[in-house]
């Protein structure tokens, strides 16, 4: 795995899978926020995304293969954990989360103690409305996560997220494949990591089509509430 040159202790990883309509807009908006070193993980897109990268010369891995946003993540934390970085940022390509808000998520994290913190939608009132089907899984997730838990996580689906080096370190060794997010707070909780949300704005989808319909999300609920159990029962 190529290393860039590291010109900053926090990293920004940027999954993408066929983003070509707002990849380069998001890396814009993220310059002219922030100046934190970002990787973007091509994994295996089929549009012009890599020509994109390519484009604009941004620092990228590519999977040959779609892996999935968990193979995404865990090639991005990889990175960091050999780059020797302090913090990784979770931001995605689709323009939903904004850049702007990354300071208040390394703000939180270096004052707090804690190990994530999530970027979120509903611990606070705003302005964000998603489909019903990913509203009823949020529902669903934050009650899941209590039971098995304890700990109440509103927005349990958010992908915002920053973590410092001992969950890098963790997520570098393993971290699930399909839809993640929920079992990474399940597991992050059993061995002890603190973990807190604050609250951002988040746009909708700036560009492409999402991934997930209600069969998908049937799916989700499904698999993502057995893999919990289990890693809850097990880790």
């Amino acid at each position: 795995m190529m290393q860039h040159q590291r010109n900053s202790d926090i990293l920004i990883i940027i999954p993408a899978y066929n983003e070509e309509a707002t990849l380069a807009r998001t890396v814009s908006e993220l310059k002219r926020h922030t100046p934190y070193d970002f990787i973007v993980i091509d994994d295996g897109s089929k549009d012009s995304t890599p020509d994109i990268i390519r484009e604009e010369g941004l620092p990228a891995l590519r999977h040959a293969v779609n892996l999935g946003i968990g193979g995404s993540m865990q090639s991005g934390y990889k990175y960091a954990h050999r780059g020797g970085y302090r913090y990784a940022i979770q931001l995605d390509a689709d323009g939903q989360h904004r850049p702007e808000d990354i300071a208040k998520l390394v703000r939180e994290i270096e004052t707090s103690g804690c190990d994530m913190v999530i970027g979120s939608r509903f611990v606070e009132k705003s302005g964000y409305r998603g489909s019903l089907s990913r509203r009823i899984g949020i529902f669903y997730f934050h009650h899941l996560i209590r039971v098995l838990t304890g700990i109440p996580v509103y927005d349990p689906t958010s992908g915002f997220r920053i973590v410092g080096r001992a969950a890098i370190e963790q997520f570098a060794r393993h971290y699930p494949t399909d839809y993640p997010e929920v079992e990474v707070l399940v597991s992050l909780s059993k061995r002890g990591f603190k973990i807190k949300e604050i609250s951002v704005e988040m746009r909708g989808r700036q560009g492409g089509t999402s991934s997930i319909n209600w069969s998908k999300s049937i799916y989700y609920m499904l698999k993502v509430t057995l893999f919990s159990v289990i890693r809850k029962s097990f880790s």
